[in-house]
């Protein structure tokens, strides 16, 4: 779950305030927050990252079932709009949790724990792939498909997590 205290702990700030003095386009490297943690408190975020995973898989689960009773006529544009904001918190989990592996995998010196958060974030990607799919071949508009191209084309096209 993002609280304002998860938001302000992974917050990344922009530019320096010495190369904005100097009108310096380039970015020095941003600071990050889990830079000096200790490793429990990486392990604890994971922790919270999972929880965040979590709250959003409900989230595109209740978008689909409300999208499945909205038709026929379906509301697809507010399915649409679910998918997009999910997809984003998805997408700023796994830049994070990439970011902890990265950590734990080099200045920290924990292969082991680095290649563990590294396998749970492939089986998450393989898990929103696999709702995503199973999201799309429950969707009405491909209820008696017969061609097989034409609904593999339409699924691709269809659904961003895929």
């Amino acid at each position: 779950m993002i609280t304002a205290e998860t938001v302000d702990e992974s917050a990344v700030p922009t530019v320096s305030e010495a190369a904005a003095a100097r009108g310096d386009p380039e970015l020095e490297e941003p600071t990050w927050p889990w830079k000096d943690a200790p490793i429990r408190a990486l392990v604890q975020r994971i922790h919270q990252l999972q929880a965040e995973r979590a709250q959003a898989f409900r989230r595109l689960e209740e978008g689909h079932r409300q999208y499945l009773r909205s038709g026929p006529p379906y509301d697809f544009p507010r399915y649409q709009i679910t998918v997009h904001e999910v997809t984003q918190a998805f997408d700023a989990t796994s830049r994070e949790v990439l970011a902890v592996e990265a950590e734990l995998a080099g200045p920290r010196a924990q292969p082991l724990l680095a290649n563990h958060v590294r396998s749970l974030q492939q089986l998450e990607q393989t898990r929103l792939a696999t709702v995503a799919l199973l999201q799309l071949m429950g969707a009405p508009e491909l209820t008696g498909q017969e061609d097989t191209l034409q609904l593999s084309q339409l699924k691709m096209n269809s659904h961003p997590l895929l």
